[in-house]
């Protein structure tokens, strides 16, 4: 503030000089003309006829009156730190005193209107500073330089030339000079946003986050150290952070704005306004300026935003801007950094890719602590290893769960008090990505291992794969298997049978056992007749189930898995094209992905290679049908007497489909009539399912069994 008093009181020394010899030079046409500035009298033409071209209003000014400086250091002295860091001169600090002087007292208004010699000239003019500034028609013509494109003081954005809007194409004289309402903010020690950044940007106070971040030594530890010497060497440097996790980002951006001990700001890319180009940049242009006058580390986020194919005039722009940009600043997405076709040089990247197995036990294990929620360490590796959650995900599953179990107990006395691992499951598959409901139906599963009637050795088979998924992170993480393999990580197993043998229903039970949401494909929905269209349909599919903690269910996949035939034209090529991108995208997707079919014959022989579990679902046996028809009508179900389910498993030979949509049939033959289920419901109902597949029931048969 002393500094900036100080140059007023300088300019007030100036201007008292120029009224003196104004004084004098208006003095005639005063006296002749009462009405000067106002309308042009016949003395004032005769006074303007008899001045030198260019010569200066003032000329009788020495040149030590109009010596600006500035006192202090750039440490001290905002005005100081303004001229060392935008390299201005004497003639821009009195340019600069100027402009300010109407902003801080509008005395400076009266004054400028009387050296102007125009009552509508309250705001200084260009022609006003090289009057006041300049002794000589030379200089006063030389020193237009400083409102140049290219000076310091217009190219940085700290003045602004505003054409007189009494004027259709006004001189550079007649343009009037205005400071960026940020340079006075900076002038006069007021902090916060401008309010042409309020829209998009945030204020945040910067903390030192835990020190047992999961997060490697380089860059929890190094990364902030290597920033504050490019800062305090006044060295540019733009950071990209990388990846999804933002939490992550986040406290590693006020870990570095702590240890350079300034404030922090954070701007959303995707919420600066952007009607048009000009829209854009100014915006952006107030941004980059505000932080480097105030002294704050920027953090841009959501560059993918403007990284689009319809943004990218907006993504040049930003690219242009950043690379003037003379200081550090960070920038944040999820794709990687292309530096292919950019003039910006130097970019460091930090990935903050998604959460490996110890970063998600960490947090866990973190949130659960701080809410006292005790849990066996068993249960935290399951949740941990089997849906890729981050940070915040994290904390917010544990905080639902909570919540959930705080309505419970208040609806239900019988509730448990205590959290339990299944309802931390429920939790995670509540905030899990849901963006796969729109591509795929998904699924409630309700069946369970007693549900289902298969042989011992396909059982065994089914819990082989739910222990690959449980015990996937203790194989592939800690015993190291993981550094042998790029791909194929994942889980993909095909069931193959007759419909109605139980290969959905095994499905449904995986699921319930792996508590997993389940998500059935309609290969309806993914193939298209249009030639590139089924690509981006599966990659939809596979990117939106990478974030969704979800089991993929492709029903009948033999429609889409198929074998891939002899190129005869360009379809041919294509649909073979297709099938290798879905052979790259199984290989790539790190879940469990189940394929159905009917005829496993018909499966591409590259698909069969990359299957690590194939089961047959064959016809049941004579004792498997008797489960099934046991296992086919609920303990609630009114049933009158013996049903005979021996002689219905030895006489029909039925699917589990089949005999649970019998049993379904029969229950409502029986509630239509009111009466408890009879075996003359039954046949009845085997009579229907008969008819349905195409079979003729046999009159004895009927007749022995009734």
């Amino acid at each position: 503030m002393d500094q900036l008093i100080d140059l007023l009181r300088q300019l007030d020394q100036r201007l008292h000089t120029a009224m003196m010899a104004g004084e004098a030079l208006f003095q005639g046409d005063s006296q002749g003309d009462p009405y000067r500035g106002i309308q042009i009298g016949e003395l004032e033409v005769k006074r303007l006829l008899t001045q030198a071209p260019s010569e200066p209003l003032f000329p009788s000014l020495d040149r030590e009156d109009g010596r600006f400086v500035v006192s202090g250091s750039p440490d001290t002295s905002a005005l100081a730190w303004l001229q060392e860091e935008f390299s201005l001169d004497e003639f821009d600090l009195g340019v600069l005193a100027i402009a300010i002087a109407p902003e801080l007292d509008r005395r400076y208004e009266r004054l400028y209107v009387y050296l102007q010699d125009d009552v509508r000239a309250k705001r200084p003019t260009v022609d006003l500073c090289l009057n006041l500034l300049c002794t000589s028609a030379l200089e006063k013509m030389s020193q237009r330089v400083h409102f140049a494109p290219e000076a310091p003081l217009i190219q940085s954005g700290l003045l602004h030339l505003i054409p007189d809007p009494h004027q259709s194409f006004p001189s550079l004289l007649a343009h009037i000079i205005k400071l960026d309402p940020l340079v006075i903010r900076l002038l006069l020690g007021q902090e916060g946003l401008d309010e042409r950044l309020s829209a998009f940007c945030q204020i945040i106070t910067p903390k030192v986050c835990d020190d047992d971040l999961p997060l490697s030594p380089q860059i929890k530890k190094a990364l902030p150290e290597f920033v504050k010497q490019s800062w305090l060497n006044k060295d540019p440097l733009i950071l990209y952070f990388s990846g999804g996790e933002g939490w992550l980002k986040d406290c590693m951006a006020q870990n570095i704005a702590q240890t350079l001990n300034i404030s922090l700001w954070r701007a959303n890319i995707n919420k600066i306004p952007r009607s048009n180009i000009q829209e854009f940049s100014t915006a952006l242009r107030v941004l980059l300026q505000a932080s480097q006058l105030q002294n704050i580390l920027l953090f841009l986020t959501d560059l993918d935003s403007i990284k689009t194919s319809n943004c990218q005039v907006f993504y040049q722009e930003l690219l242009a801007q950043l690379s003037h940009y003379s200081s550090v600043i960070i920038l944040s997405g999820v794709s990687a950094w292309d530096n292919a076709g950019l003039k910006i040089k130097g970019i460091l990247t930090v990935d903050f890719s998604d959460l490996d197995f110890k970063q998600r036990h960490h947090f866990w294990q973190k949130n659960l602590q701080a809410l006292n929620i005790h849990l066996n360490p068993e249960d935290i590796v399951s949740l941990s290893g089997r849906f890729q959650l981050n940070c915040q995900q994290i904390a917010n599953a544990v905080t639902t769960a909570n919540n959930y179990k705080k309505w419970q107990s208040l609806d239900n006395s019988e509730a448990l008090d205590t959290i339990q691992a299944h309802d931390l499951f429920s939790a995670a598959r509540r905030i899990s990505d849901h963006s796969l409901d729109e591509l795929a139906k998904k699924v409630n599963p309700n069946y369970v291992w007693d549900d289902i009637i298969l042989s011992t050795y396909q059982k065994g088979q089914l819990q082989e794969i739910c222990n690959q998924i449980k015990f996937k992170n203790l194989v592939w993480e800690t015993w190291g298997f993981k550094e042998k393999q790029s791909l194929g990580r994942g889980l993909n197993v095909m069931f193959s049978g007759p419909s109605g043998t139980g290969k959905t229903m095994a499905a449904e039970v995986i699921a319930q056992e792996l508590q997993f949401d389940l998500y059935k494909i309609d290969l309806s929905q993914v193939v298209n007749k249009y030639i590139g269209e089924t690509e981006k349909n599966l990659n939809k599919i596979f990117e939106a189930a990478t974030h969704a903690n979800v089991i993929l269910l492709f029903d009948e996949a033999d429609a889409l898995f198929g074998k891939r035939s002899n190129v005869k034209d360009a379809h041919d090529r294509y649909a073979n094209l297709e099938v290798s991108y879905l052979l790259q995208k199984m290989e790539e997707y790190e879940g469990l992905a189940i394929l159905t079919t009917n005829l496993c014959n018909n499966m591409d022989e590259a698909f069969t290679r990359r299957l690590q579990f194939i089961i047959d679902f064959s016809l049941p046996n004579e004792k498997q049908r008797y489960e099934i028809w046991q296992k086919a009508f609920p303990a609630k179900t009114p049933c009158h007497g013996d049903l005979g389910f021996s002689f219905l498993a030895h006489n029909f030979e039925l699917t589990g489909g089949n005999i649970r949509n019998i049993a379904l049939k029969s229950a409502f033959l029986a509630a239509s009539e009111g009466r408890k289920i009879e075996r003359v419901h039954v046949i009845q109902a085997v009579r229907r399912e008969y008819q349905k597949i195409g079979k003729i029931l046999k009159k004895d048969i009927e007749d022995g069994y009734l």
